[in-house]
């Protein structure tokens, strides 16, 4: 029996100033919100994933210092999270500054204190964040599912490029019914 956990990456204002993520944006939000609700019926740990940078940007990747870019800034309404996403007191969350939601968080600890042994993808932007968390859980000998509506890109050839190339690889795409499929087969196997 498979221990997923669901992980939302990036969900947040900043990222849906992009016409194409905007275009998505109800679809994305009720296919995360169906995702979600199954998980937590079926007592899998929900995790949201933010991006978010002092105001002085000193912890902030190098381009968005070099060109001085102040997106995800502590203190403002950028790096929260949509308020059509239904979030509940008992989700967790992880604060990256990267990337990766591995890199330098605490995500290995809590991961191994929660048992999970399969890491479920949703979110944005799929080519950037989302691959590089598929990457990284796969290196670290996670089964990887990326759910197929609950992810998309700023960019739709690279967001189809990533899902090509991940897909039977490092990850495996599944639509929203097939992940509810192997919950309730897990459930009752």
């Amino acid at each position: 029996m498979k221990r997923p956990a669901i992980f939302v990456i990036d969900m947040l204002n900043d990222c849906f100033g992009h016409a194409e993520l905007q275009r998505l944006r109800p679809s994305l939000c009720s296919s995360i919100n169906e995702l979600t609700a199954m998980a937590r019926g079926a007592d899998c740990p929900v995790i949201w994933v933010r991006q978010e940078f002092e105001p002085d940007l000193s912890d902030a990747m190098l381009d968005m210092r070099s060109k001085n870019i102040h997106l995800f800034i502590k203190g403002t309404a950028g790096p929260l999270i949509l308020d059509e996403l239904d979030r509940l007191d008992t989700d967790l969350e992880v604060v990256k500054k990267r990337y990766s939601m591995f890199f330098r968080t605490d995500l290995d600890a809590l991961l191994q204190q929660l048992g999970v042994d399969q890491i479920v993808l949703a979110g944005v932007n799929t080519h950037a964040c989302i691959r590089m968390a598929a990457i990284d859980a796969y290196q670290r000998d996670f089964e990887v599912m990326i759910v197929r509506e609950c992810v998309a890109s700023k960019d739709v050839h690279h967001h189809d490029v990533t899902m090509e190339y991940l897909d039977g690889g490092v990850a495996r795409v599944v639509a929203l019914n097939e992940f509810k499929e192997q919950l309730l087969e897990d459930r009752a196997g």
